[in-house]
């Protein structure tokens, strides 16, 4: 199996390469691409930002953490590539000469990327799309006015075309070659399913978001490692009439969409999880499958009422998503089982998700409330409960969900639940908060959900001068 995929309108054909080799350093450093930049080496800085085309349509992605097998059957765009074979620049490179956009240079390759990638999908919400792209020097005021200057202007044709390039021998994974060793790329269920089972010591990569800085900052050797993109069931969203089926590998861009349309809480809480780039390339089955107690898609999940799917060979199983976190880097996952997909029952929307962090953008959770509560005739009938950010898990508020529903649901009622926080949650202290501020958070939160089902304004970015 061979690595193919277009570099800047050219082919390129690999062979027998170190499957956990990065994009950002093959271009840097066997390519000679200079103009991609090493900033922080994680996918927060974006100066290493490209542009990849595939048939699903154009994304900004952080190279610094994308593996090359991810590439193949995609077309990359970098810096280099962006301006027109003859040398004609690109509206937002010219954009960012007219209005200063540029000081010591380091971050704009990035910038020019993101904004080129969004102008060609016709994306004008400039403050979501450039959040992925940090500026030490200029300032985002010019660097905005040139994307707003350039995003009527026509995309450039040589921009267009790529989208086309798939040829079939690319598409059904290449004219063959020897595969790399430790690298294993299925594309049916079937075939994940047998290698899982086969290497179940295998390191799983989805999106590499996670696993990517595995590689870039603690240099882990990965071994045997299974890449799933190309494994397109696992990329399936379906509407099964009463519920939501989410399949593992589906991006966060994706559930961001997809949410939008049934719980926008939900999908507000997605715009602020890492950058575009990383949506563009973190999966749900990767946030659920780490485990980690500040991830933030479980507790919107476990408030939902969600169901995880998990398969063994021809063997699958399912469990209410709350009971997969059984301890701090724990799951209930045995050897060489992966997770499939998530299901949403459907449900009218109730629900409300609330991230404090330091920074609005790209910050880990100090903590992330979810709250699914329906209340009927001034009384709570029931309530779902989650957390990130309290515990070595994402957990949910048992003792004070008991202690709200069948009760009127008003302030007095908050303040009567006030002692069994502490019966479900007992958060430690760390640099993003001490455990008194998380529990004070977690308590806010729920005074909140009251407060806005009342009509009051709660939300800062809805102040107004």
């Amino acid at each position: 199996m061979n690595i193919t995929f277009l570099l800047n309108g050219e082919s390129v054909d690999l062979a027998g390469v170190d499957p956990t080799v990065t994009l950002l350093d093959w271009l840097r450093e066997t390519r000679g691409l200079k103009g991609t930049k090493e900033g922080c080496n994680e996918g927060d800085c974006g100066a290493c930002t490209v542009m990849v085309q595939d048939e699903s349509g154009a994304k900004a992605l952080n190279a610094c953490i994308l593996f090359l097998p991810q590439l193949h059957g995609k077309a990359i765009r970098t810096v280099e590539g962006i301006a027109a074979p003859g040398g004609a620049l690109h509206p937002v490179q010219q954009a960012m000469i007219d209005h200063h956009g540029s000081q010591c240079g380091f971050c704009t390759p990035g910038f020019v990327v993101s904004m080129a990638t969004a102008h060609l999908n016709g994306n004008t919400n400039h403050d979501d799309t450039l959040a992925g792209n940090l500026c030490r020097c200029t300032g985002y005021a010019p660097i905005i006015r040139a994307a707003r200057a350039a995003q009527d202007q026509p995309v450039p044709d040589h921009l267009k075309t790529d989208r086309d390039f798939l040829l079939q021998e690319i598409s059904s994974g290449g004219p063959g070659g020897r595969q790399p060793p430790g690298l294993h790329a299925p594309e049916t269920l079937e075939e994940l399913a047998e290698l899982s089972a086969r290497h179940p010591k295998a390191t799983l990569v989805a999106g590499a978001t996670d696993v990517g800085l595995w590689v870039t900052k603690q240099m882990r050797d990965l071994g045997e490692v299974i890449f799933l993109n190309r494994c397109r069931p696992l990329q399936q969203i379906e509407d099964a009439g009463t519920t939501l089926r989410i399949g593992a590998g589906v991006t966060m861009d994706r559930v961001h969409a997809l949410m939008a349309r049934h719980h926008p809480s939900y999908a507000e809480m997605i715009r602020r999880y890492g950058s575009a780039q990383v949506r563009n390339a973190a999966t749900i089955g990767g946030n659920i499958a780490n485990g980690s107690p500040i991830g933030d898609n479980p507790p919107a999940l476990i408030a939902l009422g969600a169901t995880l799917h998990l398969r063994y060979r021809e063997t699958t199983r399912e469990m209410p998503i709350e009971d997969f976190f059984v301890d701090y880097g724990k799951q209930d996952r045995h050897p060489g089982e992966f997770v499939e997909a998530v299901s949403i029952p459907k449900q009218p929307d109730r629900l409300k998700v609330y991230k404090l962090s330091k920074r609005f953008e790209q910050d880990i959770s100090a903590v992330c409330g979810a709250f699914n509560i329906t209340v009927q005739d001034g009384m709570v009938a029931s309530a779902r409960i989650a957390f990130g950010g309290m515990a070595g898990t994402p957990k949910r508020a048992s003792a004070v969900e008991a202690a709200i529903t069948g009760k009127p649901w008003n302030d007095d009622t908050l303040v009567a639940a006030w002692d069994a926080w502490e019966d479900d949650f007992a958060p430690l202290s760390d640099m993003r908060a001490s455990a008194q501020y998380r529990l004070g958070a977690a308590r806010n939160m729920l005074s909140r959900v009251l407060l806005e089902d009342l009509g009051a304004a709660t939300s800062v970015l809805e102040v107004r001068a």
